[in-house]
């Protein structure tokens, strides 16, 4: 959470919007944020913190876990027409990393302007080579995406 309120900034030059959910109420938002996430981020968390007790939203996600109460951690990317594009679901223990969240959004985002007619391999960044999807491509990947230079 720290890591995504410290480098909200870039997520919103992407055109992105950040919203947390948890089974906390507001009020442990509130806590948490004041005595906790604004010592690791000056001003805290500048997004939203949903609050879902109930777990409803977490059961749509597929992340409540019925037995214990709680919402494991994910991350959803959400295209503008509403359609998941990527989720990545963690245990507690492992964190994940706000690069690799941004450089799939730039994929995404690379993707859905070209209207499908270019698609980005494995490990691709931004300036990187694309391939463009198609009859010619069917057994000619080799040629155009070199993974290891």
């Amino acid at each position: 959470m720290s890591a995504v309120a410290d480098k909200y900034s870039e997520l919103q030059n992407l055109g992105v919007e950040v919203f947390s959910v948890s089974v906390d109420s507001h009020f442990v938002h509130k806590m948490w944020n004041d005595h906790e996430l604004s010592r690791m981020v000056e001003g805290g968390v500048p997004f939203h913190m949903l609050s879902d007790q109930a777990g409803n939203i977490g059961r749509a996600y597929g992340v409540y876990d019925e037995n214990q109460g709680i919402e494991l951690r994910g991350r959803f990317i959400i295209d503008p027409d509403g359609v998941i594009q990527a989720m990545e679901v963690l245990t507690p223990p492992v964190g994940r990393k706000f690069a690799e969240s941004v450089r799939q959004i730039q994929a995404y985002q690379l993707v859905r302007a070209s209207k499908g007619t270019e698609a980005t391999p494995a490990g691709w960044m931004p300036g990187d080579p694309v391939l463009r999807p198609g009859p010619d491509l069917v057994g000619n990947v080799w040629k155009v995406w070199k993974p290891h230079e």
